[in-house]
């Protein structure tokens, strides 16, 4: 039945065209973002998923740059400690010198205090971002420095901060509150250091930075008066230091090692996590864009359609034509 009064052809027609024009703007808008899933209303689980893992991105790009932070303090400290070492080195080698019958020690005691004067310069200098490794002026001393090492999230969504932990004590060189603290102002006995020790205490310390609880040994100098048996526990006590200071720097290299395959773990993490959340919400332009251009042919031919349903009213009329 032919009605003037209902087009139910021009109806149908115009339903579709509706359809095709919500489709075509839906992928229009993928096209123009980028994502398949922009909004809740897109996928509900899929945008809270994505919107918590972003988050958590942007959580491990902080500690990204903490482990930069961390690694540059490593460094300051380890290039101090090797420096210190170089030091000793050249110490040791003087105490070794003046051990030779008929040489001036009064003038190898000057080089000696320059020496120990560059020790100093160097504990003090190995700062980065207000911390020092190898200096301590703080009352109690520091025991403990801590990196941010990761970010994490539990299965049951709890989420928790990884520190990797540094033991000062054993980088501290020089400790103006407490002698004993620093590897270079703290007392070390020469007799303990011999294969047979007589068991007499003969304490000696490398530097004076007149620590509020200061060292209670003899502090390595030399002098016309110095004795070849002093010299001779001198040159252990350095030897001994200098050994501390190996260890400490090889503790150090480690940590460094540790934060380096940390810092590439966390930018591996965090380029799986872009990953992850793109093939989540992310459109796919090779199918979108196909998608548009044949919403775009069904689109032309919608109008057409309707055209066509609306022309029926005018054929009507012709049939009252004489």
């Amino acid at each position: 039945m032919t009605s003037i009064m209902t087009n139910t052809a021009a109806m149908a027609a115009l339903q579709t065209l509706r359809g095709i024009n919500s489709d075509m703007e839906t992928t229009q808008a993928r096209i123009s973002s980028g994502y398949r899933v922009d909004t809740a209303a897109d996928n509900a689980a899929y945008w809270s998923i994505a919107t918590t893992m972003r988050s958590d991105n942007k959580a491990l790009s902080t500690v990204s740059d903490a482990l930069g932070l961390g690694a540059a303090k490593i460094d300051v400290a380890y290039t101090g400690m090797e420096s210190a070492i170089e030091v000793i080195d050249e110490i040791k080698a003087k105490l070794v010198a003046a051990a030779e019958p008929g040489v001036d020690r009064d003038k190898i005691n000057s080089e000696l205090t320059e020496l120990k004067n560059q020790l100093t310069s160097i504990a003090e200098s190995a700062s980065f971002s207000g911390e020092n490794w190898l200096y301590n002026t703080a009352v109690g001393g520091v025991t403990t420095a801590s990196i941010v090492g990761s970010f994490n999230r539990s299965s049951a969504g709890n989420v928790s901060v990884t520190t990797l932990d540094v033991n000062l004590s054993t980088t501290i060189l020089i400790d103006t509150d407490n002698a004993g603290r620093g590897i270079l102002t703290r007392d070390i006995d020469a007799d303990a250091l011999l294969d047979a020790p007589t068991g007499t205490a003969e304490n000696w310390f490398l530097i004076d930075a007149s620590s509020t609880t200061a060292a209670t040994g003899t502090e390595i100098a030399l002098s016309t008066a110095t004795t070849d048996a002093e010299v001779e526990a001198m040159i252990r006590v350095v030897d001994s230091i200098l050994t501390t200071l190996t260890d400490a720097a090889s503790d150090l290299g480690a940590i460094n090692s540790r934060v380096e395959l940390q810092e590439t773990f966390v930018s591996n993490l965090m380029n799986s996590i872009d990953k992850g959340v793109g093939r989540l919400v992310d459109a796919d332009m090779n199918e979108e864009s196909t998608r548009l251009r044949v919403l775009q042919t069904q689109q032309q031919l919608g109008i057409q359609s309707l055209s066509i349903a609306n022309s029926t009213s005018q054929n009507v009329l012709s049939l009252f034509q004489g």
